[in-house]
């Protein structure tokens, strides 16, 4: 097949990256950088005001690729743990696309599974197929899509009940829908030994692809740059390019908690020094 030279998906950046700034000066701080992707996180907006800021990412010139609702899974998990019960979690999901999709159409709406309630994996696997058949119907409402994301196991009964491509992909096949398919996070998967043989089968349902780059965590939230950690970033990115993706390369990087903490450095660096190593990743892998 042949590649282009130079990276080959638009680069976008996840709001969490940037966390220390609002979602006014992502807008424009991203814009001012040439990026031409957002991920939103619901977690920058204002309640009261989001329509009116998220108009403000097209008049930016950004596109919203991709969004992470404020409630992820339909059961409580450690980091979202309200609201508790079903309903009210799929009504928070919904009032989400509500809000972004008429500026979003076609955008990649983040689901996980959720922890397995008192560790019954099974039953979690079988209420994540019932739980995304109704997001479904609420993203193709608005024309939008659902990417279901398998975390890290260290998120393992915290967040998640799955933790490899395989695994995700075998749930998508089961939820049956064309508009569910595959957030891929390259820090979330790169230790699962059969991944590049599962990206390769995935096909068109990988949806969304982020990236950062790991090392042992100090916290909860201590992802590194990419080219500063183990991840194989080029050998990521071409698999996933064989595979026929041509959406977005969202960097998303959460840094808390640690001593060097990259929230404490120039973000506006932060962003050009990744977009230059995904460049250089993808030339040498």
């Amino acid at each position: 097949m042949s590649r282009p030279s130079m990276l080959p998906f638009p680069y976008g950046i996840n709001e969490y990256t940037t966390l220390p700034w609002s979602f006014e000066e992502d807008v424009e701080h991203y814009a001012g950088a040439g990026i031409a992707v957002i991920e939103v996180c619901q977690d920058k907006l204002d309640p009261a005001g989001a329509a009116a800021q998220v108009e403000k990412v097209a008049r930016a010139g950004l596109t919203i690729s991709s969004v992470q609702p404020s409630v992820r899974a339909m059961v409580p998990s450690e980091g979202q743990p309200h609201p508790r019960g079903r309903e009210e979690r799929l009504a928070s999901f919904n009032s989400c696309v509500e809000q972004v999709a008429p500026h979003a159409p076609g955008a990649v709406f983040v689901t996980n599974t959720g922890p397995a309630p008192d560790g019954d994996m099974a039953e979690a696997l079988r209420q994540t197929v019932i739980d995304h058949r109704e997001l479904s119907a609420m993203a193709a409402a608005h024309n939008v899509r659902i990417g279901l994301e398998p975390l890290n196991p260290i998120r393992l009964n915290q967040e998640t009940a799955i933790w490899t491509l395989r695994q995700a992909l075998h749930l998508v096949d089961q939820i049956d829908r064309d508009n569910v398919g595959i957030c891929l996070d390259t820090w979330n998967l790169w230790q699962d030994g059969d991944l590049l043989d599962d990206i390769a089968s995935a096909g068109d349902r990988i949806f969304l692809l982020q990236v950062s780059d790991w090392r042992t965590p100090r916290s909860g939230a201590d992802r590194r740059s990419v080219g500063t950690g183990q991840i194989p970033t080029g050998t990521l990115l071409h698999a996933v390019y064989d595979a026929g993706y041509r959406g977005p390369c969202i960097l998303e990087i959460f840094s808390e908690n640690v001593p060097d903490s990259l929230y404490d450095t120039d973000l506006d660096e932060l962003l050009r020094d990744n977009r230059t190593a995904l460049e250089h990743a993808w030339s040498t892998g």
